[in-house]
């Protein structure tokens, strides 16, 4: 026997597990199962793929309760593990994010994205037991299997399990019952059926219960794991209930299923413990044939734009598993769908890298995205308030798509909500142009970082004045995807922030050659280093003037963005328009006329151009220069 001591993280994560992470400690059986069932899972695509020699007529797991012993053993006939493996999956956290995970786990009180990790979900086990003892052996190895056993108090023990048979079998030696730390009875039979209903229904392999061992068999987990050993003892077989219904869900109309047999599967799948906001059921037949059960979530997980987050659908091949969290059945901005695919014609060998070119994997891509885009469309006229909540939820993460997805672009639009000047509620873009003003050919919008700064920019003045209605872009993914998308239904999308704009198209242009020439072409002169051009405006009503982007120019937001990705390029120089009819500025071209050379001209010119500046959130050059020329100013009218 040999006496190893944890990974540190480890040992840590065991304290954490054990005192802090999860609230509800029936979770520890929902893990040991998951285990069990991937186990077997991977012995069967073994047979298959590898072609190893294993009986796989009757996979199966196995729960034993012996109340007078307090012990709670789950044992399965899987895939098994060689020692190494052992000590590299149990007294390691390597595989599952060493001190990042850690870190991760002392910020959430329950971190449900740890599921499914065997080196993590194996140490839930501490919650609820004073000692945990693991005998197993793998598939297709000779001789003995492997002992490991631990208190989890920083060190375990491995040895050799002579007689154990291929699988796993994990025993709990369980603590007693406290109802103030919320531990419950595991010795209690009816207690495990109903985590298992609750938590493990739809595993594909029978979940059986076995009975009372008999008290004179062994303690020993290698003589448990065996049960030939307890044969040998004089125990006679117990009869075995099973607990699981192992229907595939997805495999089943849906008039058989109730919605909380769908809840409880997206629970599973997803760790999320609220209801989803939509089921979405697919069958494909003929030259290709595949079923699909996915789920809209009814909240934005915490991680959604956290680029390390797990993601994808899950992938059966006829029943088999085959990977989780494959993202090349979905696209990244439908990430946050959640579900199965179980497809008939692929290869059960198939790897990450053949799906990616894999053209029937590329065709259920498409299938799934226009069913998910089409089911969320239905919503908007069915349940205008799910539709509401999906949007707020995942909105942000949808428009995305107008970036990767140019075949999309209208569906993606078609789904799409906006908040707008008209309103408070968000509006789609249909509703939008159905409002347009006559004579009005174009979807007007204006991005900026939050609705106040939008609707309180000078841009709006003339739009505000003469009844249009603007879309209020204020997601960063705005600034990005209004270059990529033209049009929608035929109107193309104008940014009122840029290229000129004139709403009194009856009314005459005032000539910049006329009086105010003069004025434009000393304040081109006086801040050429800050603007292309100085012109008059028809955007300005009440504001003395504004900033505007030429109609091809990146904005200033992107270039803020570009720079904050460390992409530096050119400053791209933008256009000061004028509001001749500004107090302000009829002042400024009679003090012009009186001596251009007035020595305050140009300070003055320099407020101009930063009140601009600062009226569309934007950020001044040399703030402390700005505020003294403004005070020094003030001071003089006091």
């Amino acid at each position: 026997m040999e006496t190893l001591e944890f990974q540190a993280e480890a040992r840590q994560l065991l304290q954490l597990m054990v005192h802090s992470i999860y609230s509800n400690k029936d979770i520890f059986l929902r893990e040991l199962i998951s285990n069990a069932s991937d186990a077997l899972d991977k012995l069967r695509l073994a047979k298959l793929q590898d072609g190893l020699e294993a009986d796989t007529s009757d996979l199966h797991i196995e729960i034993e309760v012996d109340a007078e012993k307090r012990t709670l053993t789950i044992r399965d006939n899987g895939i098994g593990m060689t020692r190494e493996e052992v000590v590299d999956l149990i007294g390691t956290i390597a595989k599952s994010g060493t001190a990042d995970l850690l870190a991760k786990l002392k910020e959430a009180k329950e971190s449900p994205e740890l599921i499914g990790q065997f080196g993590v979900g194996f140490y839930s086990t501490f919650m609820v037991a004073d000692t945990v003892t693991l005998v197993t052996h793998k598939a297709g190895t000779e001789g003995h299997g492997t002992r490991w056993e631990s208190a989890g108090e920083g060190t375990f023990t491995i040895d050799d399990a002579e007689g154990a048979p291929v699988g796993t079998t994990v025993t709990l030696q369980l603590r007693p019952k406290d109802e103030d730390d919320a531990l419950y009875d595991y010795a209690d039979v009816w207690k495990i059926k109903e985590i298992v209903k609750r938590y493990s229904d739809f595993i594909a392999f029978p979940i059986r219960m076995a009975a009372a061992v008999s008290p004179d068999a062994s303690s020993e987990a290698s003589s448990e794991a065996s049960s030939e050993a307890s044969s040998d003892a004089g125990a006679e077989t117990p009869e075995m209930e099973t607990l699981n219904s192992m229907k595939a869900l997805w495999a089943r109309p849906r008039s058989e299923v109730t919605d909380e047999e769908y809840h409880q599967f997206y629970r599973h799948i997803s760790h999320d413990w609220t209801d989803p906001l939509e089921i979405i059921n697919m069958k494909a037949e003929g030259t290709f044939e595949y079923e699909a059960l996915l789920f809209i979530p009814a909240r934005a997980p915490f991680d959604l734009f956290q680029r390390e987050a797990r993601r994808g659908l899950q992938l059966y091949v006829k029943r088999v598993f085959i990977m989780d969290d494959s993202k090349e059945l979905i696209p990244d901005y439908l990430r946050f769908v959640k579900g199965v695919v179980d497809a008939a014609d692929l290869s059960l060998n198939i790897s990450r890298e053949i799906l990616q070119q894999d053209r029937h994997i590329q065709m259920i891509r498409r299938r799934l995205t226009k069913k998910v885009l089409s089911t969320i469309k239905d919503l908007m006229t069915s349940d205008p308030e799910k539709y509401a909540t999906f949007w707020r939820e995942f909105g942000r993460a949808v428009k995305e798509g107008l970036l990767s997805e140019p075949d999309n672009h209208q569906p993606i639009l078609g789904i799409a909500s906006f908040l707008t000047t008209t309103g408070t509620e968000p509006t789609t873009l249909a509703a939008y142009v159905e409002r347009m003003k006559e004579g009005q050919e174009e979807i007007y919008f204006l991005t900026g970082e939050s609705r106040s700064q939008v609707e309180n920019s000078p841009h709006m003045e003339a739009f505000r004045e003469q009844g249009y209605e603007v879309l209020i872009l204020t997601d960063p993914v705005d600034e990005i995807w209004v270059d990529a998308v033209p049009e929608f239904d035929g109107k193309k999308l104008r940014s009122i922030a840029r290229g000129s704009v004139d709403l009194k198209k009856d009314e005459p242009e005032p000539e910049p050659e006329g009086d105010f020439g003069p004025l434009l072409g000393f304040l081109k002169e006086k801040l050429d280093e800050q603007v292309k051009e100085v012109r008059l405006s028809h955007r300005l009503t009440t504001s003395a003037a504004c900033l505007v982007s030429d109609a091809n120019d990146v904005t200033p937001a992107l270039e803020k963005m570009y720079r904050a990705m460390g992409q530096e390029g050119p400053r791209v120089k933008r256009i000061l328009e004028l509001n001749p009819n500004h107090p302000l500025v009829a002042g400024l071209r009679a003090a012009h006329e009186r001596g251009a050379d007035d020595a305050n001209l140009p300070d003055t010119a320099e407020l101009l151009y930063g009140t601009a500046l600062l009226a569309e959130g934007g950020d001044l050059e040399d703030p402390a220069r700005f505020a003294k020329l403004l005070a020094d100013r003030l001071a003089r009218t006091v």
